[in-house]
């Protein structure tokens, strides 16, 4: 979880396969009209997440014997919206300065314009003690990020 430019897709991608778990980008579960908006410049509203959250905890919910998703999730509501269809969903935060996320999505393709940055992080609520999750610096290389990603994680009574 964090905003564009964190990182989800590239270490979520990288932490399934170190685990050998099935991996899902939740941008890529975004109806039409969801994308249509962010490619104009316009934020989502809890209007437009709430459906999209259900369908990505019914993926990681039916993705028998686990799955990495890629999700902003950056309010606490919306992972709880996630845990409410997805129980033993676990979060990694991915924490980059903004600095780095502005530097990142000015470098790549991606429908989300560098302009709902500041959007995101207004909405950024970050992992609380009592959630289910950990916390990540995701400012180093993609493969110490990596590392300490899946180290934690195993940590955890529900990550094998």
């Amino acid at each position: 979880m964090g905003p564009s430019g964190s990182g989800k897709s590239a270490v979520g991608a990288a932490v399934a396969a170190r685990l050998g778990l099935p991996f899902v980008d939740a941008d890529d579960l975004h109806p039409i009209a969801n994308v249509q908006k962010m490619v104009v410049g316009t934020p989502l509203d809890d209007e437009d997440r709430m459906p999209w959250l259900d369908v990505v905890a019914a993926r990681l919910r039916d993705a028998g014997g686990g799955a990495v998703v890629a999700c902003s999730a950056l309010a606490r509501r919306y992972r709880e919206r996630l845990l409410a269809g997805a129980p033993d969903a676990v979060f990694v935060e991915l924490c980059v300065s903004r600095a780095e996320l502005e530097r990142r999505m000015a470098g790549r393709e991606h429908f989300m314009p560098t302009s709902l940055l500041t959007s995101q992080l207004q909405t950024l609520e970050h992992l609380d003690p009592d959630e289910p999750g950990i916390v990540v610096a995701g400012d180093p290389p993609l493969a110490d990020v990596v590392d300490a990603a899946v180290t934690a994680l195993r940590r955890l009574p529900l990550v094998r």
